[in-house]
């Protein structure tokens, strides 16, 4: 049975995507912040993590790696968004952005980079139209995606001679 992580996994994309892996014969590992939707069983592990706290969101991948020895595929889903003009949007909201829509993708991509290698597993990084083209109102969000999509496509060539695929 191969090993998925989905982070956002218990809300709508996330859920869903679950659901058709298992029926796949997948093992997934979702992550979120509220896992209260989650009913673990065999074929789901469900855990509740706080993707903006770095050492939470480490413990979270350690415990994952102690518990399933191989992982096929990563799923970067997790997200927000934002629609406000630039001169409503504080710096914080711009920087909780940019931790849930980039740096937590990118944690999660340097903890599971060994395992994907070994396994010649798979990142799926899923992004938004905002990653490449820009929105009205929205500065901050394209700003995270324009990031997420350009950390995933340099990603992808680096890890295509350990057999890893985008």
């Amino acid at each position: 049975m191969k090993t998925a992580v989905i982070s956002g996994g218990a809300g709508g994309l996330g859920r869903a995507l679950t659901a058709r892996l298992i029926t796949q014969d997948w093992h997934v590992l979702a992550l979120d912040i509220d896992i209260s939707t989650l009913a673990p069983n065999d074929r789901l592990s469900a855990y509740q993590v706080d993707l903006t706290d770095s050492a939470a969101l480490d413990d979270t991948v350690a415990k994952s790696l102690d518990a399933h020895t191989s992982i096929d595929l990563v799923i970067y889903n997790a997200g927000v968004s934002q629609i406000a003009s630039f001169e409503y949007t504080p710096d914080a909201a711009h920087r909780r952005l940019f931790e849930i829509n980039y740096y937590a993708a990118t944690a999660l991509a340097r903890g599971f980079l060994a395992p994907l290698r070994a396994s010649k597993g798979t990142h799926l990084a899923i992004s938004s139209v905002a990653g490449f083209s820009p929105l009205y109102h929205r500065t901050a969000y394209p700003a995270a995606k324009h990031a997420f999509h350009g950390y995933f496509t340099s990603l992808r060539s680096a890890q295509a001679a350990h057999g890893v695929r985008p």
